[in-house]
């Protein structure tokens, strides 16, 4: 089921040129990529916020150089950031993850900037799963949120990264409550049916976007 609205209007994208932009976003385990994956499969051009949280700290950028200069180089593993051991810091320390955060937030937001003024379609989606946390919101011209209930959150992570329950709930409990991602929404899709369920509510919603540009 797919709800549509307009309370909450979203600044226009700067004045370079891109396309008209839906931004996905959704908890943990909602399938944000089967999601995507629809539409690239439309021919339409996906921005991955987590694959520009990566890029902009590959070997030899300066966002990384920050974080080995505040962590030392144990954050390093064959000069690559160790993902595994900043994650366990800014799990642990709420003021590390401000600091980071402060860091990379606007890095990520211009490196997002730059993929969507090349991407040359009709429009095109950033999939982001902290858009509504971020000001990556206001790169967008409407937000999709993909929503299940939590039960099928932990169901599907759990399987899929292979972690426990209480891991799970941690990282649930880091992110935005289902109930306000929904009142920040201008379409909702429901993931938690089949999969031509699915393909069918997105169907509709493509040829809605397309009558948007």
């Amino acid at each position: 089921m797919t709800t549509e609205s307009s309370k909450h209007p979203h600044p226009p994208l700067s004045q370079q040129k891109r396309p008209f932009t839906v931004g996905v976003t959704g908890g943990i385990g909602s399938g944000k990529t089967a999601v995507t994956d629809f539409f690239a499969g439309k021919g339409i051009p996906i921005v991955d916020a987590d694959i520009a949280a990566r890029v902009v700290v590959e070997p030899g950028k300066p966002a990384l150089a920050e974080i080995e200069q505040r962590y030392g180089s144990e954050i390093l593993i064959d000069g690559s950031l160790d993902r595994r051991t900043l994650r366990t810091i800014i799990f642990d320390d709420a003021n590390e993850r401000k600091w980071l955060e402060g860091l990379l937030h606007p890095i990520i937001r211009d490196q997002i900037i730059l993929e969507l003024t090349h991407a040359e379609s009709r429009y095109a989606v950033l999939v982001s799963p902290l858009m509504l946390e971020t000001s990556q919101h206001e790169l967008v011209d409407r937000v999709l949120v993909v929503d299940v209930p939590e039960s099928i959150q932990l169901s599907r992570t759990m399987a899929r990264d292979q972690m426990t329950e209480e891991q799970t709930r941690q990282i649930l409990n880091t992110q935005m409550k289902r109930e306000q991602r929904i009142a920040m929404a201008d379409d909702i899709v429901d993931n938690s049916g089949s999969m031509a369920q699915l393909h069918q509510s997105l169907d509709k919603l493509h040829q809605y976007y397309l009558s948007l540009t």
